[in-house]
């Protein structure tokens, strides 16, 4: 049981006398900031702004993102959110029946991306388990293995893996010859220790995958990218999976997108704020250790769960309370126990209330 346990959720919804506070879903309350919503990007400030964008990027967005991260445009691909980047790169690597070591618990969606060029997700219980980097991941590997996929900060534990742990995972897949696949959405809210991003450690093989998505709250734009390794080859082939899948990014929101890069910072140290502030408050009445970075609390309600009535019965229990909370089987077999919790998507006082009915449940 995975995601369709909300399918199994759905008569309860039709019932409830009010809508579920919304802790199920990784979004922002937060409006993007003032200048780069889409009601800022004017016909007559960008005439075409309507018509179809290069299918790379825009250019006002690839030269912008060259410059902040220092890589060479043809290093670059505009993407229908970093959903679209990694599908891309999962269609131009992957071959059927090859293996992807899938760190977990990860986000829900990349089982599916994964599996769609028909390759194996291969699922490495890794962030909440002991011993090294090594010693976590080298068991799985078998020689269909082609790729690592590592998310931090993490969906859904709020892990922030250190640059010793990266160091180790980048030597490991140079050793066995592994792609390493980095999810970097969360890069601006990691709150224990800094962001350290793997591509330096091992950029001949690593692909990054970034978001507008959560980065500026611009999740309904549909605006990521990817930088691909020092060798451009490989992602020109990630280019053209994309380009036969959603042909280019709107090319409003990658307007919208650009803007944000130039005018952005104090609306994302503000968001940072407000996530830092939602995230511990909930975590204290979780009982939770504060999160390292990301929006997620990951929250085992073993004790709580009825053998009959198994997860869903909690979910159930969780909806008659009045808020609506993620399925932790969705993030990996392995977490079946657990369920997660985002603490930015909806304002800091409903969050804090749906937290509290969680916690009465406990």
């Amino acid at each position: 049981m995975r995601s369709d346990l909300f399918s199994s959720l759905s008569h309860k919804l039709k019932d409830l006398p009010a809508p579920p506070i919304p802790l199920h879903i990784g979004d922002t309350w937060l409006e993007p900031a003032l200048g780069a919503r889409m009601q800022d990007i004017t016909v007559r400030d960008h005439p075409g702004m309507h018509r179809y964008s290069r299918p790379h990027g825009h250019p006002d967005l690839v030269a912008a993102l060259s410059d902040l991260r220092g890589v060479p445009p043809e290093r670059l691909l505009v993407t229908a959110g970093a959903t679209g980047g990694l599908c891309g790169i999962a269609g131009a690597l992957l071959e059927p029946g090859d293996e992807v070591l899938v760190l977990a618990p990860f986000w829900p969606l990349i089982r599916g991306i994964v599996q769609a060029p028909r390759a194996v997700p291969v699922e490495v219980p890794f962030y909440d388990r002991p011993g090294s980097v090594t010693e976590r991941i080298a068991p799985f590997i078998t020689d269909r293995t082609a790729a690592l996929y590592v998310n931090t900060p993490n969906n859904p534990t709020g892990r922030v893996l250190s640059a010793d742990d990266l160091g180790e995972l980048a030597e490991l897949a140079r050793d066995r010859n592994l792609w390493l696949w980095s999810d970097e959405v969360y890069e601006p809210y990691a709150f224990a220790r800094r962001h350290v991003p793997v591509a330096p450690m091992a950029p001949e093989r690593t692909f990054t995958a970034h978001s507008f998505s959560k980065a500026y709250g611009m999740a309904g734009n549909r605006v990521g990218y990817v930088i691909g390794p020092t060798d451009p080859e490989p992602l020109l082939h990630a280019r053209k999976v994309a380009t036969h899948t959603f042909y280019s990014a709107p090319t409003a929101a990658q307007l919208a997108a650009a803007k944000v890069l130039k005018i952005g910072a104090p609306w994302l140290a503000q968001a940072r704020d407000h996530y830092i502030e939602a995230g511990f408050a909930a975590a204290d009445a979780l009982g939770l250790p504060h999160p390292e970075g990301g929006t997620f609390l990951f929250v085992d309600v073993a004790h709580r769960i009825d053998p009959e009535r198994g997860l869903l019965g909690f979910l159930e229990d969780c909806l008659d309370a009045g808020v609506l909370v993620a399925p932790g089987s969705s993030c990996g077999e392995a977490y079946g126990t657990h369920v997660r919790i985002c603490f930015t998507s909806a304002p800091p006082e409903v969050v804090a209330d749906g937290a509290a009915r969680v916690a009465a449940l406990l």
